[in-house]
């Protein structure tokens, strides 16, 4: 290498890459359906679709209308596709009012219409209809406790689609007899397009009975009416073989191993050599950290199983069983964990963040790591396993200066994580 390392530029740039990667933008137009004899009706739910929808109206040769529903923040102007926003990651209703609107606009369609639905992470929350006695009340409270348990993403959605009027398949039925084509951006480890958003667009071969062993798995407290709705069989699910999702095809146009190899570039091309881990890394956040720490340190001391200089990048989405009360998130949560088991190893720096630019419930999406981060927590007072036991990886990392905002990316692959040891103090 002809300069020093500069691990935290470095490591931000590869972060930058990642969410660069899977911009709509870039993603969508090779994936368009071919024009309808009738109408091209554009609906979706997700962090990601109104740039999807801005990508579809820049490159669609014809007419079309229609109504997608994002985050607070993540509103894109677009001129024939209405844009609304709502909260995530507990539903609102105004994603209440949007859902019921996109089900409306599908009501009464002919074989001769497409409907293109785009879809990404963060739709679960954003399409929110309850079925037929459940509020909105109460899939809030679901939502919250869920997201406390430690279950994981493919849990979740699990009970999710059981509770809803429109996830688990039932969107693309309610479609029926039009062509429906659903371009979809991957936030979950293995791409199963079931559990992206919850799939309101696909065929769930999950049962009541399989979202009810969840909810005794972690204890969840579920309101009566919700119980009820499970137990009875009522929030039975569209199966893969309902005749209605016939003309119903899925198409994956970002993925997050897509992310990690953009990254992995950037550290090829400032002369690091990248390993991708995995793209689908569950698990505690805080035993991931542990882990990953691990392995930094036997590369780092014994070159095995890689020498360095080189970066470990991962992908997926871990979880985080709330037990304090500080400002937390998946993400600096596992950073955390790192950084406490590394203990200041020299010579290992790490970024970790999610792709969607927000890390938990903060509009922050991660935090770097550096090996002098312990001392300076501990020069400012503060005492990093505390922190971590308190679930406070946000406020750790801001007191250092070392929280990474990027505001609303308009994707969402995901989470990013890179370690890099460089095999000596870098400059």
């Amino acid at each position: 290498m002809t300069s020093p390392i500069q691990p935290r530029e470095l490591l931000q740039r590869m972060f930058g890459a990642a969410i660069a990667a899977a911009q709509p933008a870039h993603c969508i137009p090779a994936h368009l359906p071919a024009p309808p004899k009738g109408r091209l009706i554009v609906i979706g739910a997700g962090k990601a679709s109104a740039a999807m929808a801005k990508a579809v109206e820049d490159h669609w040769p014809g007419p079309l209308s229609g109504l997608v529903v994002t985050r607070y923040g993540y509103r894109v102007p677009c001129e024939r596709i209405e844009i609304v926003e709502a909260a995530h990651p507990v539903p609102d209703a105004a994603g209440l009012d949007a859902a019921h609107r996109i089900r409306a606009l599908v009501s009464d369609l002919t074989p001769d219409d497409t409907v293109l639905c785009l879809i990404s992470g963060g739709g679960s929350a954003l399409l929110a209809l309850p079925l037929d006695g459940i509020t909105l009340e109460d899939k809030q409270a679901v939502n919250r406790e869920l997201l406390r348990s430690g279950a994981t993403i493919g849990e979740m959605n699990c009970v999710r689609r059981h509770l809803s009027a429109i996830k688990g398949g039932r969107l693309a039925a309610a479609c029926h007899p039009a062509k429906v084509v659903t371009l979809t951006i991957s936030d979950v480890p293995g791409d199963n397009p079931c559990d992206i958003a919850s799939g309101p667009t696909v065929g769930d071969p999950t049962t009541c009975d399989d979202a009810l062993a969840i909810v005794r798995r972690y204890g969840i407290e579920l309101p009566p009416k919700v119980r009820a709705v499970l137990e009875s069989g009522q929030g039975e699910s569209v199966k893969p073989d309902d005749p209605r999702l016939q003309g119903s095809e899925i198409r994956i146009v970002a993925t997050p191993q897509m992310a990690l190899e953009a990254a992995a570039q950037v550290a090829r091309e400032a002369g690091i050599r990248p390993y991708i881990l995995s793209d689908s890394i569950e698990g505690e956040a805080r035993d991931v950290g542990k882990v990953m720490a691990a392995m930094a340190r036997q590369v780092a001391l014994r070159s095995a199983p890689f020498e360095p200089p080189c970066v470990l990048i991962s992908g997926g989405e871990t979880t985080v069983t709330v037990r304090g009360n500080g400002r937390g998130g998946r993400n600096v949560e596992f950073l955390l964990s790192l950084g406490v088991a590394l203990n200041g190893q020299t010579g290992i720096h790490a970024l970790a963040g999610d792709t969607d630019g927000v890390d938990g419930q903060e509009e922050i999406a991660g935090a770097y790591l550096a090996p002098d981060s312990l001392q300076r927590a501990w020069s400012l007072g503060i005492r990093p396993r505390d922190s971590l036991d308190n679930n406070d990886g946000h406020g750790l990392f801001g007191a250092l200066g070392d929280s990474v905002v990027t505001g609303p990316t308009l994707t969402n692959v995901n989470d990013f994580r890179a370690i890099l040891i460089t095999g000596a103090p870098a400059a």
